[in-house]
């Protein structure tokens, strides 16, 4: 009879790559949100700002159109990925950039904590 070894979970990051976990990637995720929070809020409502977005080229957006702003920012964080990746597709499917119910959600659950 063969006696079983506990299998191991094998994790594949890149070098360089270092692990969070519990409170502090909870924490982490949280700061990410609040910063892509913070590039739009003050472009919402009537008396948003507008952005100059200079991409990598040289190349020169002005908006103030919060799914134009998420699609043209690089975005490296993944939970901050996932927040831009869920607001282009509310956008694509609704035709309409909900990103300020997104981010008030974060705002008012800040609050609470």
């Amino acid at each position: 009879m063969q006696q079983q070894q506990p299998q191991v979970p094998v994790l594949l990051l890149k070098e360089g790559t270092t692990e969070t976990k519990k409170k502090d990637a909870q924490k982490n995720n949280i700061t990410a949100a609040k910063l892509i929070a913070q590039i739009l809020k003050s472009s919402l409502g009537p008396r948003g700002l507008d952005k100059m977005l200079v991409d990598p080229i040289g190349d020169v957006t002005i908006t103030n159109d919060g799914a134009t702003i998420l699609k043209e920012i690089e975005v490296q964080h993944p939970v901050a990925k996932m927040m831009v990746e869920v607001t282009k597709s509310v956008d694509n499917e609704v035709g309409v950039c909900m990103q300020p119910l997104l981010w008030t959600d974060i705002e008012e659950h800040q609050r609470k904590q």
